[in-house]
């Protein structure tokens, strides 16, 4: 705006643009940018030391340890315990805990890239990661009490899985018409927890629950707190995991709590406040979705490229005729901008920059992107993708929830449109 107001002021208005534009130059002693400083500016791709080492050593777990038993579990329905005690072992479940906890202490974009490499091979596991290290972890790290984060993040860095209770039957998108309810005692001292929560990730292996629940339906979503609970606290049943189309070896329970007395020391960061928590690490929780998307549509590509290499039909390989060059590399473009999209937000979350537009945008587009290329890697397989010999259909069936948790693509449209609008009122 200055400059255009210096434009305004120094050039009369019938001085045609072009030649004020050329005049302005003149009158500036520009200096042209550095090449050096210019190769030195990083792309949202171009990872550090340490992010690459982590992606490198997750990459090399999950293709070693879990890999072999990705089908076994999905035919199971459940996580096997080996798996979590590797996660663990690994230092993935406590990816952003500081060290003096006993965690990682690596940064957001790390751990994206561990949900990422670990949905290349199996999104079931994917998920428990992302809602253990961009949910529950870091709402402890941003709202709990000094007590509350001494007590759980050690646990939850080494060997305790937690697990995001918010839905209900009659709160899924309208997530604040939850009709949980918190009474606090008479002395203020603690708060008798009844209700029930539906289709909560990690329920079965969950140790801790970061609950949401109404302390004051008079005030509405004000009275929203968010509380974290012991799983093993009298009162608390979790009930059998839902049969899904995919993700089968993520649990997704119902779960009660009736009766249960939860200490005032328990409660997450202030009372009525739980909305605000909620919604603000949703937001970031929408790029770990986007991170297991874009590793969904990558293991696609990891079981489909070669197989059109080696496959051949008519004396040549599949992936030489050029209507699949144009397939593969039109789907190839759009992971591409997907990664682009998810390690930009990640950057600017880490940055302190505004991101909530554009974890909606990443959130909506990998989504789609997943499902549009695990359909098609079924095509270009042909019959064997149609079996379970590849586990190209079990993409298919695993990618479906990612336009449906953690905010719906309409949703997100929703929150999209509501910032451009805002951009141009």
């Amino acid at each position: 705006m200055v400059l255009m107001q210096y434009c305004l002021n120094t050039f009369p208005r019938k001085v045609p643009p072009r030649q004020a534009w050329r005049a302005l130059k003149r009158s500036f002693s520009l200096s042209p940018i550095d090449p050096q400083e210019r190769r030195n500016t990083p792309a949202v791709t171009n990872f550090s030391e340490d992010e690459s080492m982590i992606r490198d050593a997750t990459r090399s777990w999950a293709n070693e340890q879990l890999k072999p038993i990705v089908r076994d579990m999905d035919n199971a329905g459940e996580l096997f315990p080996d798996v979590l005690s590797g996660l663990f072992d690994c230092g993935l479940m406590g990816m952003e805990i500081p060290e003096e906890y006993g965690g990682s202490g690596m940064n957001f974009t790390s751990a994206c890239l561990v949900v990422e490499e670990i949905a290349r091979v199996d999104p079931s596991v994917a998920i428990l990661v992302d809602i253990q290290n961009t949910l529950t972890n870091n709402a402890i790290r941003f709202w709990g009490s000094p007590e509350l984060q001494s007590k759980y993040l050690p646990l939850l860095a080494q060997n305790t899985v937690s697990s995001f209770a918010l839905s209900e039957a009659g709160s899924g998108s309208d997530a604040f018409a939850m009709r949980t309810r918190a009474t606090p005692s008479p002395d203020g001292s603690y708060y008798t927890i009844e209700g029930s929560k539906l289709w909560i990730s990690n329920a079965k292996e969950a140790g801790v629950f970061l609950l949401f629940a109404n302390v004051d339906f008079e005030k509405g979503y004000k009275g929203v707190t968010a509380f974290v609970v012991d799983a093993h606290s009298e009162g608390v049943q979790v009930g059998p995991p839902e049969k899904k189309l995919g993700l089968r070896a993520s649990s997704t329970c119902p779960v009660t709590f009736d009766g249960v007395k939860v200490d005032a020391a328990q409660v997450l960061g202030e009372v009525g406040q739980g909305y605000k928590y909620c919604i603000n690490i949703l937001n970031e929780g929408r790029i770990g979705i986007a991170a297991q998307q874009l590793g969904i549509a990558k293991g696609c590509f990891d079981v489909a490229m070669p197989y059109l290499m080696e496959r051949k039909q008519f004396g040549s390989a599949i992936g030489d005729f050029q209507g699949m060059q144009h397939q593969y590399a039109q789907l190839a473009t759009e992971i591409h901008a997907v990664e682009v999209m998810t390690y930009n937000a990640c950057r600017l979350k880490e940055s302190g920059a505004p991101f909530v537009k554009e974890a909606s945008m990443v959130k909506l587009y990998a989504s789609q992107v997943a499902e549009k290329v695990a359909s098609r890697t079924i095509e270009w397989l042909g019959g064997i993708g149609f079996t379970q010999d590849l586990l190209a259909e079990k993409f298919y069936r695993d990618c479906k929830v990612g336009s449906i948790y953690e905010g719906t693509s309409n949703i997100q449209l929703q929150t999209i449109a509501k910032i451009i609008q805002s951009d141009y009122k």
